[in-house]
């Protein structure tokens, strides 16, 4: 049985935050809710590796093979009882819940992943879920806007984040200007009114609020396919379980792999978890999610058909570590190499899908 805690009654969109506690779902509990809060009985899985998962939002197709992974036993195949726990801006960064210990693994990026370096955090990299970041900008139709170059000199909503992301990047190779910048607050309603600006999103999720919202189907442009080359839902751990528990690193990689490849096949098992999970998350808004991740090739692309999901290679890291360095984000000096490991991929797809 899943338990969640109590919701309140708000919309909520992908980048604003369910008002209400921390919810966890485990691979096999049984939970009991009190007083807002989850008790997970694990009496059932004491010769199981209990094992915790940070998101960096609330449940989603984003995030469907880990929850897959759950629904279907992939993680207990595995020797594992994975319980997942939801992100949100109420709740602190991965890095501060990985290096106190909260969870065991987080879903990461990677540009954070080389910032830790640099600020000697000792965390690291060891699968890449997404192969191209889902970040996008989104404009409106019929406004002259055909090419991403075409947003020079309009209004562009973006977050704090993008300053240190990928901003700094369309400024150098595009001529984007600081004054085109304005505040994005997770709601379109100014986008909306604008006909002639832009604002960030992902491309899984902002368009399709913009299509129900605004009666439009937007302009999109998918920043992977312009430069910004990020890995994107990684999976992160502390280097001393890398170096003291490897085996248990390997399978959590493993199982969460195979259950990516098992939700792209059947994913009715993995959203029904994540409705439980997010209760305000509908079919059509999975539906949708998942239709992008692979319509944009943000899963499968690059070497993941030869290499499996979750592939990573040195030469991509460094060309985008070496962009983001040409563009001002990075310092030349940071030894990117430490921000990850391909000790626990690149085993070839047919290992994965067995």
């Amino acid at each position: 049985m899943y338990c969640t805690t109590q919701l309140k009654n708000d919309k909520v969109n992908r980048r604003k935050f369910l008002q209400y506690g921390l919810l966890f779902i485990g691979s096999s509990v049984v939970a009991a809710c009190t007083n807002n809060q989850s008790q997970v009985d694990t009496s059932q899985s004491n010769d199981l590796d209990r094992v915790t998962f940070g998101t960096n939002w609330v449940a989603q197709a984003e995030h469907g093979g880990f929850y897959q992974a759950i629904a279907t036993g992939i993680y207990k195949e595995h020797g594992l009882d994975v319980t997942i726990q939801m992100g949100g801006p109420q709740v602190p960064t991965g890095t501060q819940l990985l290096m106190g210990n909260a969870v065991d693994f987080f879903m990461g990026y990677g540009v954070d992943a080389v910032n830790a370096v640099a600020e000697g955090i000792p965390k690291i990299t060891v699968a890449a879920i997404f192969q191209k970041d889902p970040q996008c900008l989104i404009a409106h139709p019929n406004t002259g806007v055909d090419s991403i170059e075409d947003l020079r000199g309009r209004p562009i909503y973006i977050s704090s984040a993008a300053n240190v992301t990928y901003w700094p990047l369309l400024a150098a190779k595009f001529g984007f200007t600081d004054d085109q910048k304005r505040p994005y607050n997770f709601n379109p309603g100014p986008f909306l009114a604008d006909k002639q600006s832009a604002q960030q999103g992902y491309i899984t999720s902002e368009p399709f609020a913009i299509e129900r919202q605004g009666g439009f189907t937007p302009v999109v442009f998918l920043l992977a396919d312009y430069g910004y080359i990020p890995y994107s839902t990684t999976i992160e751990t502390r280097r001393e379980l890398v170096k003291n528990n490897p085996d248990l690193v390997q399978r959590f990689v493993d199982a969460s792999i195979k259950g990516w490849y098992s939700y792209l096949e059947n994913p009715a098992p993995g959203n029904e978890l994540i409705k439980q999970a997010n209760p305000e998350m509908t079919d059509e808004q999975i539906a949708y999610g998942l239709d992008k991740l692979q319509e944009y090739g943000i899963i499968n692309s690059g070497e993941v058909e030869q290499l499996g999901i979750g592939a990573m290679s040195e030469e991509r890291w460094q060309s985008f570590f070496n962009t983001m360095t040409q563009a001002g984000v990075f310092k030349p000096n940071i030894e990117y190499k430490q921000a990850f490991t391909l000790q626990f991929v690149n085993k070839g797809a047919q290992a994965y899908r067995g």
